[in-house]
């Protein structure tokens, strides 16, 4: 045995993992999906609507699963609960503050489909949902995890 402590990670952390990964083969099923019918129905305009639409779905739905992994970096350190805490909740007041500033710059722009840009930010949503759901159902996790049970039984001890 060696005398380095062993890092310990969550039992989250391979589930999280799980998510990103089938997050990331959506957003390519999303990006062909959403643009081309984009296209067919609003020609380039329609394309690069779909595509905004998409890439804003994506990228804020996957930074949630992204900021606990990286915040599961300090786990069983002394700080651990406030540092993840920080990095989680500062990613989601980062995403919507970004979220209300892409919205009011597209807003504006004259190659926007209102509605096509909608409806693949809800298609986004949609699958990430349907990946969560199901990623959270099939994985395997004890009810109870990091947990150091005592070496020895209490109630053999001597001075009880």
């Amino acid at each position: 045995m060696s005398d380095t402590p062993q890092r310990q990670t969550p039992a989250i952390t391979s589930m999280l993992r799980q998510v990103l990964i089938w997050t990331g083969i959506a957003a390519i099923a999303l990006v062909v999906l959403g643009g081309g019918i984009g296209f067919l129905v609003a020609g380039a305009d329609g394309l690069w609507s779909g595509l905004a639409g998409v890439a804003l779905a994506i990228v804020f739905l996957a930074l949630t699963p992204l900021s606990v992994l990286i915040a599961n970096r300090w786990y069983g350190r002394e700080m651990f609960a406030t540092v993840f805490f920080a990095i989680v909740m500062g990613s989601w007041l980062l995403k919507l503050v970004v979220f209300v500033i892409a919205i009011v710059i597209l807003r504006g722009q004259d190659w926007v489909v209102p509605l096509i840009i909608f409806l693949s930010l809800v298609a986004g949503i949609v699958v990430s949902l349907v990946i969560d759901a199901v990623v959270f159902t099939r994985m395997r996790m004890p009810y109870v995890s990091e947990v150091a049970l005592p070496e020895t039984n209490p109630e053999d001890r001597e001075d009880s």
